[in-house]
């Protein structure tokens, strides 16, 4: 079984979490990824803790089922070996600043004059051009400056650092990939390549799907708690006897119908559909009070029956064993080199032709360097010297 992307061959030359997320989904899904590293400037997720078997359990998972070499990316000699590369490897990933492949003579346009069909993806912070375009971020940056962070949280206690960044994979790595993919099929019709520019801001921006065309259609400005999805409404977190959360998303009548019955207030429901603030912050008062009545196991055995969108908010170790988790797959043992199989997160897309197993974890730096030159055609004896010269490590 090779996968539904077996036909694509991608140089990633990213780094940190956008662009080898990206690659990882590329690569689950059958993709020739190799990984294009600096020998002498390690990419920080490689030590990032925590860390099994000595080695960083983020850059096992992030790089799995990919290859490595290590490049001297500044000796013209490393670069002519990319520029051999892409004569076979038609899928550029990059995710340095605008310029840096550039003044590397690895820009799209000299890339491009060697292999016409050349996808040439660059996930950035703030794309290609416009007066951030040379500005340093992170995911935090991105989400405040579009407008997302402005109502995600409470109001006595301000915005809320994501646990997840949604701006790197949610931005930068989902639509690259999609980005990547459109610009395959463009040229599976016209036999065009070209270049294709995310910007991890814009990319946030764009996941306004609701207050952003509320204020944009009709000028009604998102702030904290004052939409019903954001803390605004009964849609919110409670906590129990025991300090444990649930969630309770109970919006549509029949779902909220069952949801009051179930906390011994009836009543309540007709409440959910009031539109006035006032009415939601004595409906989630009311709510907050019947929860703090009950530990968490006697919620759990409450709700287990009922289908009102009521659920535990689990800590990460419970998601991981949850049985729909489990029974969906979503935890896959993974073989290291000279260490015991890894637990890690699955590829999370079903195909029904299904996908070829992990083949490996994210392996030392330049593990494949000798083997990809070799099948550039290099002699073992130039690949030697190339090493020796600290061309390639």
């Amino acid at each position: 079984m090779k996968g539904p992307l077996s036909s694509l061959k991608i140089l990633d030359f990213s780094t940190l979490l956008p662009g080898p997320f990206a690659s990882l989904l590329l690569a689950d899904m059958g993709a020739d990824v190799l990984r294009v590293e600096s020998p002498t400037r390690t990419d920080l997720v490689r030590v990032l803790p925590p860390h099994d078997g000595g080695q960083s359990t983020s850059h096992a998972y992030l790089n799995r089922n990919k290859r490595s070499i290590a490049l001297d990316l500044k000796r013209p000699e490393a670069v002519e070996l990319v520029r051999q590369l892409v004569a076979d490897y038609d899928i550029v990933l990059e995710q340095f600043r605008p310029g840096v492949m550039e003044r590397l003579g690895l820009g799209y346009e000299a890339l491009k004059a060697i292999n016409p069909k050349l996808i040439y993806v660059s996930i950035t912070g703030y794309g290609q051009t416009g007066p951030y375009r040379d500005r340093a971020g992170h995911d935090i940056n991105y989400l405040a400056l579009a407008g997302i962070a402005s109502y995600t949280g409470r109001q006595d206690s301000g915005p809320l650092p994501l646990g997840v960044q949604l701006a790197d994979i949610g931005g930068g790595s989902l639509h690259g990939v999609m980005g990547l993919l459109a610009a395959v099929i463009h040229r599976q019709a016209t036999g065009e390549g070209q270049h294709v520019d995310v910007s991890m801001t814009d990319c946030a921006f764009a996941l306004h799907g609701m207050a952003g065309a509320g204020y944009l259609g009709a000028g009604v400005e998102p702030d904290m708690e004052n939409q019903a999805l954001n803390g605004g409404s009964f849609y919110d977190y409670y906590r129990t006897r025991d300090g444990r959360w649930f969630s309770v998303g109970s919006l549509e009548p029949q779902f909220m119908q069952q949801f009051c019955a179930a906390i011994g207030r009836p009543e309540l429901a007709a409440r959910g559909l009031s539109p006035k603030p006032e009415d939601q912050q004595e409906l989630k008062r009311a709510i907050g009070i019947e929860f703090e009545k009950r530990d968490f196991a006697e919620w759990l055995e409450v709700f287990a029956a009922l289908d009102a969108c009521v659920e535990p908010m689990l800590p990460l170790s419970e998601a991981v064993e949850h049985p729909h988790i489990l029974a969906r797959d979503l935890v896959v043992e993974v073989p290291r080199e000279g260490l015991p199989a890894q637990r890690q997160i699955a590829c999370p897309i079903k195909f029904s032709a299904g996908l070829p197993a992990p083949r490996h974890a994210g392996g030392a730096l330049g593990s494949h360097t000798a083997e990809v030159l070799a099948e550039l055609g290099l002699t073992p004896e130039r690949i030697a010297a190339l090493k020796a010269a600290k061309v390639v490590g």
